[in-house]
Order: C-alpha cells, then sequence, then structure tokens
C-alpha cells in the first residue's frame, strides 16, 4: 500500500466514524483494493435472502451456518462427526483448524458442504507473511473460505495502513485462489470507533465478509454490533456472526439485524428446531 493510498484510507475511516456517530448508514468505501471477487461471493441482496431463508425449511436455515470445530482438543472422531452432520444437514460449511481440512475435504467430497478453515486464531498477532502462507496452505488443502483473526493490537495502536495490509495479505491469496475471505473483527474487544475501522479496513481490502467473533473472546455476536457492521459495509459484503449463536431464535435475531452467514457449534440443534417449529405450525415463511 503506497503513502497516498494510506492517507486515503485514514480519510475513509475518519468519515466513516463520523457516519457511525451520527446514526447514518455505511457508504461503499471507494478503496484503491476493489479486487473482483470469485464467482460464488456474496452479491447485493444478499442479505433480504438471508432473512427469507431463516424463516424457510431445514435446508434452507442449514444453508446459512458455518457448522464449527474449533476447540484445541478437537479430535478426528469428533471431526468426522461434524462432517457427517454438515452432509446429512446440508450445513454451508464446516470451519475447522487447518490441520483438518484434508481430512474434511476428503470426507465432504461430493457434497455442497465447503470446508472452511481459520488463519491467525484466535490472536490474531501473527505477522502478515505468516497469516498469508497459512491460507495459502489451507487453500491448496482443499478450503474454500478462510476466516481471518484481524491484529487488533495494530488496529488499537491506530496502524491502520498496517492493519490493511495484514489484511490483505490473505484476502489476496483468497483471490488467487477462489476462496472466500472473512474478517474476524472481534468485536467484543473494540470500541465503536473501533469496530467502524475494522469493517471499513477490511471492505478496502476486498474481504468478502466481515465476522463478529472468534468464539475466544470475552463475548459473542450481538444484535447491535451487527446491525452496526452491516451499515458500515453495505449491502455487497457479507457479515458472519459467530459466538454464542445456539438457538434459531438467536439465529434470526442475527440474520435480521444483518447477518448473512452464522457461525455456530450448535447447527444440528438450531436445523432440529425448526423441524419442530414446522410441524408445530409455527415459526415458518410468512408467519
Amino acid at each position: 500500500m503506497t503513502g497516498d493510498d494510506r492517507r486515503r484510507l485514514v480519510d475513509i475511516v475518519v468519515q466513516e466514524m463520523a457516519a457511525a456517530a451520527g446514526g447514518c448508514g455505511g457508504r461503499p468505501a471507494p478503496s484503491a483494493a476493489s479486487p473482483a471477487r470469485p464467482p460464488d461471493a456474496v452479491e447485493t441482496g444478499a442479505w433480504r435472502r438471508a432473512v427469507r431463508a431463516a424463516r424457510g425449511t431445514p435446508l434452507e436455515v442449514a444453508a446459512l451456518i458455518d457448522h464449527t470445530l474449533l476447540e484445541p482438543g478437537a479430535t478426528r472422531r469428533k471431526v468426522e462427526k461434524l462432517c457427517g452432520e454438515a452432509g446429512q444437514f446440508g450445513f454451508a460449511t464446516v470451519c475447522v483448524n487447518p490441520v483438518w481440512v484434508p481430512v474434511c475435504v476428503r470426507l465432504l467430497a461430493g457434497t455442497s458442504v465447503r470446508v472452511c478453515s481459520v488463519v491467525g486464531f484466535p490472536f490474531g498477532a501473527s505477522t502478515a507473511g505468516v497469516k498469508a502462507a497459512e491460507a495459502r496452505r489451507a487453500i491448496l488443502d482443499g478450503a474454500r473460505e478462510i476466516d481471518m483473526a484481524l491484529n487488533l493490537g495494530l488496529l488499537k495502536s491506530g496502524e491502520l495502513g498496517l492493519t490493511a495490509d495484514d489484511i490483505e495479505g490473505v484476502t489476496a491469496v483468497c483471490r488467487e485462489g477462489g476462496a472466500l475471505s472473512k474478517v474476524i473483527i472481534e468485536a467484543a474487544l473494540l470500541s465503536q470507533e473501533e469496530k467502524v475501522a475494522a469493517c471499513v479496513l477490511a471492505r478496502a481490502a476486498g474481504a468478502d465478509f466481515v465476522k463478529t467473533s472468534t468464539g475466544f473472546g470475552p463475548g459473542g455476536a450481538t444484535v447491535a454490533d451487527v446491525a452496526l457492521m452491516r451499515r458500515v459495509v453495505g449491502e455487497e459484503m457479507g457479515v458472519k456472526a459467530a459466538g454464542g449463536i445456539r438457538d434459531l431464535e438467536t439465529l434470526r435475531a442475527m440474520v435480521e439485524a444483518g447477518a448473512t452467514r452464522i457461525g455456530s457449534s450448535a447447527g444440528v440443534r438450531i436445523v432440529l428446531q425448526v423441524t419442530d417449529s414446522l410441524r408445530s405450525g409455527g415459526g415458518g415463511r410468512g408467519l
């Protein structure tokens, strides 16, 4: 990123912070990094489709969910169970640590379920080069989506250019490999202004999604944070809510606030709640 790009980015962040403070909606950032996204990237109107899907069939709800297993002690047996559930219920992805990507790719071959992995996880404090290498390895192993943890220390130090470079190092690798990129901002650790800045930087770096939380921070997704993130990034980017989403009611609240993807380790429970709701005649589309 050139010096001019850095100054321009700072100006954009300041403008967006002011807009958010005044309750205004986000505006598309005139970014020097506005590359084409992969063919399956989120399109305008994805949020509206997600709102409809969240009130739809079990399969439609499942397609909103990244079925997640990121605990450090996850075993092969747990990963195999995760993939079996994903294939059975039709989740959007399984989200696993990088070591399990090849296993998941093999187990999910022939299904519609993609494999998502994490980079710089969970603290985001790796160097930019290490994160880029980690993303490249995961994509080579078959990951089709990458959730990267933002460098919070750089962001909180006001090093906006370096924070943008950190993100761009991963989003560039994802574009080259045809994978979607998500930037985890760990909203529970940020001020309102920092949340806005993180979203603007992710958008400027060409990320496909911003994501609320790692699930390892002091708090998970909130409706207020999802709504703020949606206002800042506009309609063209995805917003992933993750952390503490363990039932259908919470999933629907997050989607109605602006989420187009949900990260949860309770995906099976949520989908079964949809089935129960439809059987009892409540909670379906149009209700």
